[in-house]
């Protein structure tokens, strides 16, 4: 016979067993990760022939959603998502989406990052992943931001909350802000990074003054020729300005709420803690108090 008993060795983790990534939901999140890596890069990946000045992108970022929802999905069935996980998830979906709407279109101010990065820190890679992704769709929502660049910012945060919950994990006190604040602002250029590529191809006649020469991107041109002509053009156009005033603001959000909102977090990660089944002597004898 068998009965439910808490494990105490579990309540002090950070990240409970039932919260880890598993194998299945791993090699799905990898899956979908390399789908989005072609995504972000088919123009330098395509071989253009000689007489051809334009290229046409593939549908590989419609295969988006389906895959995003196979891993939430694959968590939930492996038990790493349970219903209270479930409810932490809606809420910071929620919360993230109400933030981005009033951040957004305010110069480089992005107040979404830092709730992503701490989910994926004390929730793990998974729970990142998905935050990222339904964070980006539901503020999108929102705001009436639904175009063609949604499955792009869906992918590119969703990588964000999956390295924060990637990050060392006996790391704490204010080391682990510290860890985060420089995490988060590596995380705000790349991302910045990742979504000039996606318009960058389609970008034509590119002129910056006291630049000389073109920054468009080249069909068949040589790949590193591509390459420091797109690293011009985003050290140009956006780095200074968009990328730099999110990376500060999420570095100052991360100090300034960060200790707080992860113990509010670890809170709820003791609360969700998984119920173990072991078993329970019942031939063992009765003392003489029962």
């Amino acid at each position: 016979m068998s009965a439910p008993v808490r494990d105490p060795a579990s309540l002090g983790r950070a990240d409970p067993p039932g919260l880890r990534l598993r194998p299945r939901s791993a090699l799905v999140l990898g899956l979908a990760s390399l789908a989005g890596v072609v995504m972000f890069c088919w123009p330098l990946l395509l071989q253009v022939p000689p007489d051809s000045d334009t290229v046409q992108p593939p549908f590989v970022f419609m295969l988006l959603l389906p895959v995003v929802i196979v891993v939430c999905l694959a968590e939930f069935s492996e038990g790493g998502m349970d219903s209270k996980v479930l409810a932490v998830l809606a809420v910071l979906t929620a919360v993230n989406a109400v933030m981005r709407g009033l951040s957004a279109g305010v110069g480089g101010i992005e107040l979404v990052f830092f709730l992503l990065i701490l989910g994926g820190r004390v929730f793990g890679a998974g729970f990142g992943f998905v935050l990222g992704c339904t964070s980006l769709f539901a503020s999108a929502l929102l705001t009436g931001g639904v175009g063609s660049w949604l499955p792009f910012q869906m992918m590119a945060s969703a990588w964000v909350g999956t390295g924060a919950g990637l990050l060392p994990r006996r790391v704490r006190g204010r080391a682990e802000v510290a860890m985060l604040v420089l995490y988060g602002v590596a995380a705000a250029y790349v991302f910045g990074l990742a979504m000039n590529l996606t318009s960058w191809p389609f970008a034509l006649g590119i002129s910056v003054p006291g630049h000389e020469g073109g920054l468009a991107f080249v069909p068949g041109d040589p790949l590193l020729e591509n390459l420091r002509r797109f690293g011009v053009y985003t050290l140009l156009t956006s780095t200074g300005s968009w990328d730099t005033g999110r990376a500060v603001t999420t570095a100052v959000a991360l100090v300034v709420l960060g200790p707080a909102v992860l113990a509010t977090l670890r809170r709820a990660v003791r609360r969700a803690t998984v119920v173990r089944v072991g078993p329970v002597d019942t031939a063992a004898p009765a003392g003489p108090g029962r």
